[in-house]
């Protein structure tokens, strides 16, 4: 991973908004008879074509493909492994949060959780190993002529999986876990091996206290984010630090927020996961706070920290002041060479569920970069 070492680098935590014609495209792939692969193929590479350049041209310096050939940031390993030929029905079970609010949940609309997804009904394999090349080797063909500080691309973790995809054939949760990180780890190598950063995205760490595992208590749920972090040094232990970072949130979602974990609970279990880089919602107003933890835990040697300083969310445009003033303030706790500013989750985490309009989307990472160069002065000069 590159570090800051003269100015504050930019980046995101990977899905970036998809075109109207590529939204319905995606949608058609919903359906098992849907049989255009070669147009979906060319209107993908298109599309990634578009977003690296948008990336660019908004300054931002560590960038991907904005998953835009995928529906869902985890589903998509439902059509490259089997385990996964049931009936697929919607899974989205009410947060703890919104049992608080029932109003607020019956009128919330659509989310990457309100998407038919399948269990997992018999043993995980590989049913379309080459899909993950076709993925890179898009992104390296939008980017082989490009300009950029890094490229990264965006992986599923073994416990993200099951919580959208749960287990419903293996004989324990931990035994499911280990079971797909044992396939994945064969991902998360092609994508290091390819040259790129890889992104390992975990929102199991932090949401699903108040989801999946609404039913215990806090320090029963710290002992699950415990066992995952075990599996996510299994999955990622043969990958050098330094060319994996890793997304964590509370979820993606406009909401109360009211039962989310603090971040100060998890922090130490967290830093143990294997990525150099550690991603932290951290705009939100649940947690923007939380900067202050850094006063009291020690970030290890080696450590880069990615706060989020944008609310992927809501569609205010935050000030360029404002982003800097959150990027200073993590700067002086945790040193600037080990921030890079980021956003707090993705801006199409599904293909149509999102909450930030398009070219207000790009409006804020424009804001994002804007913020990073003042900051940078401020730290450097």
């Amino acid at each position: 991973m590159e570090r800051s070492q003269k100015n504050i680098l930019t980046t995101h935590t990977g899905s970036l908004p998809r075109s109207t014609a590529l939204q319905e495209l995606l949608k058609s792939q919903l359906d098992p008879s849907a049989d255009d692969q070669e147009h979906f193929e060319k209107t993908v590479e298109t599309e990634i074509c578009n977003v690296v350049e948008r990336q660019i041209a908004t300054g931002i310096d560590v960038i991907n493909d904005g998953e835009q050939g995928r529906i869902q940031y985890v589903s998509y390993v439902k059509d490259r492994l089997t385990g996964f030929e049931g009936e697929h029905i919607v899974r989205n079970s009410p947060r703890l949060d919104d049992l608080d609010f029932p109003e607020f949940f019956a009128q919330r609309g659509t989310s990457s959780t309100s998407i038919p997804m399948p269990a997992c009904t018999s043993p995980i394999g590989w049913k379309d190993r080459e899909a993950i090349k076709r993925d890179i080797q898009r992104l390296l063909n939008a980017t082989a002529t490009k300009t950029m500080t890094e490229v990264f691309m965006t992986a599923a973790s073994p416990g993200a999986i099951a919580t959208f995809l749960p287990n419903q054939y293996y004989s324990t949760e931990e035994e499911y876990l280990y079971a797909l990180a044992e396939i994945m780890r064969e991902e998360y190598k092609e994508i290091i091996e390819a040259g790129l950063l890889l992104q390992i995205d975990c929102p199991d760490l932090a949401m699903t206290r108040v989801s999946q595992f609404s039913h215990l208590s806090e320090t029963e749920f710290v002992k699950i984010v415990e066992m995952h972090v075990e599996v996510l040094q299994y999955a990622l232990g043969n990958i050098p630090p330094d060319k994996m970072r890793m997304h964590m949130c509370w979820g993606n979602t406009e909401g109360p927020h009211n039962h989310d974990i603090p971040l100060e609970k998890i922090i130490t279990t967290v830093l143990k996961a294997p990525p150099t880089g550690i991603s932290i919602e951290s705009a939100n107003p649940r947690h923007a706070h939380e900067w202050k933890i850094w006063e009291n835990v020690p970030l290890p040697d080696g450590k880069i920290i990615i706060p989020g300083v944008l609310d992927t969310t809501t569609n205010f445009i935050e000030h360029p002041m404002l982003v800097a003033e959150r990027i200073i303030r993590f700067a002086e706790l945790v040193g600037k060479e080990n921030i890079i500013a980021s956003t707090d989750c993705g801006f199409g985490t599904s293909a149509w569920g999102r909450r930030v309009e398009t070219n207000i989307a790009w409006a804020k990472l424009a804001s994002l970069v804007e913020g990073a160069e003042i900051a940078t002065r401020e730290l450097w000069h």
